[in-house]
């Protein structure tokens, strides 16, 4: 059996981290959070995640320029935009800084939780085909050195 994957929930209001930290953990995900984006740059250099939930407007920074920040961290992570503040300027700029979804405040649980299945279970198809790639290469490039070797002989 595989690891849970791990979440971090990044918002300033503790009433929230605290809602979606107890329907994480209930769906069998291992969770951590920030209040601010500092903290939540700290963490994904501290650990790995393989998803964050991100709330657009936190005290210290942007929402959208923190997705650029933890990128560098952790290039690969799902990162969904979380908003109680819709525009289509804040869709467009998350998805434009690398968001894979966007939900919004109030929560419909149901459908966060979809989105999280779905991002989720898009990474892991991507890992799954990476690691088959990278496998291919290492065959095909060690058959062709042993090929070579043969030839020198």
């Amino acid at each position: 059996m595989g690891e849970r994957p791990r979440i971090l929930v990044v918002d300033d209001e503790e009433s929230i981290r605290k809602v979606l930290t107890t329907i994480l953990e209930e769906e069998g995900y291992d969770v951590d959070t920030a209040e601010n984006g500092k903290e939540a740059v700290r963490k994904t250099n501290m650990n790995f995640y393989n998803l964050t939930l991100l709330d657009i407007r936190l005290p210290d920074i942007e929402g959208t320029q923190l997705l650029t920040a933890i990128k560098e961290t952790t290039p690969k992570m799902v990162k969904i935009m979380v908003t109680g503040y819709p525009s289509l300027k804040n869709a467009m700029q998350a998805v434009n800084k690398g968001a894979d979804a966007y939900v919004l405040k109030p929560f419909d649980v149901g459908k966060v939780l979809d989105t999280i299945k779905t991002c989720l279970r898009k990474q892991s198809e991507e890992k799954k085909y990476s690691e088959e790639k990278v496998t291919e290469f290492i065959e095909t490039r060690a058959r062709e050195l042993e090929l070579r070797m043969q030839r020198n002989k």
